[in-house]
């Protein structure tokens, strides 16, 4: 059976073993559940794996990575990408993990952990009921909580190695389980001009930096969006901090081709670094 761990579980292990307790309870699965480890001066023993100090201390001591710990021994929880040139690993935070893409957090972990991030992301376009279009699957959390009121929910992920790891993070199981949630994988700008117009009632739109996915944020990607929307349906475009110096020039861009796309009511949401707007 497969565990991953972080600096946090271990911590809790190290912490275990000073306390003389031969019974440490912590988490297999970053944070999901709780479970025991048996605990001797060799190292903790779960599920048949056996991790010794050595290597606990060696992952206490890394707060950037997380570890897979399975029956091919442990290594880090981190994927690349030949064909996008791109280095993706699980970063831990003190819920679920959030992912790095060449170094740079996919969701927001600074006084913000990814479980709020995505439910703020849900709020500004509450409810989330429908048919949604979820753009940039990343982990999945954005499908998954949308799925949990949505009649359906269609995401797209450009790079199938994102698709790997999230194989590997125990957040991001309900991606593949839920039957709710049909995957899509390659260019959004590509897939958006198949998908039929006025399908969807909520679109998140949650795209990489604009130096990384420009198209994403082009007029006439923004034109797809609208075919696509129902008349009255609401979207949510994640840009990043809005009242960053890149932010105030980002947002500004956005806005404008938003309407010039049609969109009405296109609003500010800084609690959920985005905008929102509604097609007419």
């Amino acid at each position: 059976m497969m565990a991953i761990l972080s600096h946090i579980q271990a911590r809790e292990l190290l912490d275990g073993l000073l306390s003389g307790s031969s019974r440490v309870e912590t988490s297999l699965d970053l944070n999901r559940t709780r479970a025991a480890a048996e605990v001797d001066d060799t190292g903790a023993r779960f599920d048949g794996s056996v991790l010794t100090w050595a290597r606990i201390e060696e992952i206490a001591e890394t707060e950037n990575a997380c570890f897979i710990v399975d029956a091919d021994g442990i290594r880090k929880a981190q994927l690349y990408s030949e064909e996008l040139d791109r280095f993706y690993s699980l970063y831990p935070t003190p819920r679920a993990p959030t992912m790095l893409l060449s170094g740079i957090p996919m969701h927001r972990i600074k006084r913000v952990d990814p479980v709020e991030d995505t439910e703020r992301k849900m709020k500004t376009i509450a409810p989330v009921t429908g048919d949604v279009l979820d753009i940039c699957t990343g982990l999945g959390y954005t499908a998954i909580a949308a799925a949990r009121t949505a009649a359906h929910v269609t995401t797209i992920e450009l790079d199938p190695t994102v698709l790997e790891l999230c194989r590997m993070n125990p957040w991001s199981r309900e991606l593949f389980d839920n039957p709710k949630i049909e995957q899509h994988t390659g260019d959004a700008a590509e897939i958006i001009e198949t998908l039929p117009d006025r399908r969807f009632s909520r679109i998140f739109h949650d795209p990489p930096t604009f130096s990384l996915a420009g198209q994403l944020y082009s007029g006439a990607f923004y034109r797809q969006l609208h075919r696509v929307m129902k008349r009255g349906a609401r979207l949510f475009h994640y840009i990043g901090d809005l009242d960053s110096t890149t932010g105030r020039v980002v947002t500004k861009g956005v806005v404008k081709r938003l309407q010039e796309a049609g969109f009405t009511r296109v609003e500010r949401r800084a609690e959920a670094f985005g905008v929102t707007a509604t097609r007419g």
